[in-house]
């Protein structure tokens, strides 16, 4: 399950638009940042996605994808030209394509590359779509087969995507807008697919007296209740709402690190089998197997560079966002893979995380005074060069993820100084799981 939002420039404190999204996936599924060059390409090139090979372009731009390890595409990302892209899983009465086929994250990388505007992309997405339709398992460990809603972003504008099979409907943002696992759009669309309608009468969905509406006549109203994706989608623009105007990348970061509203009762991370934060956290499965794996808040300046802070690991509330540009990219090290190993930047940080979860409150708060002014000196440090030359600029990016990743070693042994307190029942038990499976052992 996941959460994307977007508020165009007439509702940010500095006229950029700003997008943010996490990605919500297995616990051991690891978060890959990856930076894939421009390239010019041969006629006849075919490029091989997750599971099928399709037509290359002549021309594709440069991108940078935060993605799950083993797929081809990503769950957010962007491109040369500030063209950002997030997706979601939705739950449709339209019969899943199980055949090996375009998944969702291959639609946003694909699109990413070959686009300079998000309209553009956008029609990318929908012919895409309609050529080949969307299929294929994307679960890691578990089998799990969705349709995709999406926000396309670039430093202008910004629009919503929601699919049901080859079925869709656009929406252009007018100032604020967010995505969750649901279908949000009802008869309020810009654009839509010719039988959009008429598909939905001849299934019986809908009747031709009564008003149509998008959104109440494809959603799979079990799958998504289960996805609770109205709560997120309610809270989210709530917030937006609230600071409208005002916003900021420390209001998006904050958006995603949320377990509720502030009034909402202390929010216990072990209790529960159902329901999901927009900051998610994994306990024992079929509703509750998945954790935010990754965020990205990116501000996209329609005069200037686009600046992006990515975690590239899991649980915002326990990590820390750090900056760079896609001419100015730190050294990531070591890619991940679904089993522990210290080298890479999301196991060192799903150590702390874990250790983090087994007594989730005193534990947090033994460092996280320490990681928000961490960050928010990244922050007023990044404001201050963000009109540097590339070179200051990659130092400056490399140097927040070092100290970024020396202070995670800092908080693992600050977390550790808190006695942990003994799980029980189911949540510890999926937790024994995750780790066993992962190859990693907690002390």
């Amino acid at each position: 399950m996941c959460d994307t939002i977007v508020a165009l420039g007439n509702s940010t404190a500095n006229g950029a638009v700003l997008f943010a999204k996490n990605s919500d996936r297995e616990p051991n599924e690891a978060h890959e940042i990856l930076f894939v060059p421009a390239a010019r390409h041969v006629l006849g090139d075919q490029i091989k996605c997750t599971y099928i090979t399709i037509p290359q372009v002549e021309e594709t731009y440069a991108v940078l994808l935060a993605k799950p390890f083993w797929i081809w595409g990503a769950e957010m990302g962007t491109n040369e030209h500030g063209v950002t892209i997030g997706n979601e899983a939705v739950f449709t009465k339209v019969g899943y394509d199980k055949k090996p086929g375009l998944i969702g994250m291959d639609f946003i990388r694909l699109s990413l590359e070959r686009s300079r505007t998000a309209e553009s992309a956008l029609q990318t997405l929908i012919q895409l779509l309609e050529v080949y339709g969307q299929g294929g398992n994307c679960g890691f460990a578990h089998k799990l087969y969705y349709h995709n809603s999406y926000i396309v972003a670039d430093p202008e504008q910004a629009w919503v995507l929601e699919t049901a099979g080859r079925h869709w409907a656009a929406q252009k943002v007018r100032d604020v807008r967010s995505i969750s696992n649901i279908l949000t759009i009802d008869d309020d669309w810009d654009m839509a697919s010719a039988d959009l309608i008429s598909y939905a009468e001849d299934k019986g969905w809908h009747k031709k007296r009564e008003k149509f509406s998008f959104s109440r006549c494809y959603s799979d109203i079990l799958y998504s209740k289960f996805a609770d994706g109205r709560r997120r989608h309610a809270y989210t623009m709530e917030s937006l709402q609230t600071y409208k105007g005002a916003l900021t990348v420390r209001h998006m970061m904050r958006f995603l690190r949320s377990h509720g509203k502030a009034d909402s009762p202390a929010y216990q991370i072990d209790k529960g089998l159902t329901g999901s934060k927009v900051c998610m956290h994994a306990s024992f499965g079929p509703v509750r197997g998945s954790q935010t794996v990754g965020s990205m808040v990116s501000e996209l300046q329609p005069d200037g560079l686009c600046t992006h802070w990515v975690t590239g690991t899991a649980a915002p509330c326990t990590g820390v966002f750090k900056p760079l540009w896609l001419d100015a990219l730190p050294d990531f090290g070591k890619a991940p893979t679904g089993v522990y190993d210290q080298a890479s930047l999301y196991w060192q940080h799903e150590m702390l995380h874990r250790e983090v979860l087994r007594t989730y409150d005193t534990r947090l708060a033994s460092y996280s005074d320490e990681r928000d002014q961490l960050e928010e000196k990244f922050i007023r440090e990044t404001e201050a060069i963000v009109g540097a030359d590339t070179h200051r600029r990659q130092e400056h990016a490399n140097r927040c993820l070092a100290e970024s990743r020396q202070a995670t070693d800092g908080w693992i042994d600050l977390a550790r100084k808190v006695p942990p307190e003994k799980a029980k029942g189911l949540y510890a038990l999926a937790w024994r799981q995750f780790n066993q499976r992962a190859s990693l052992e907690i002390r």
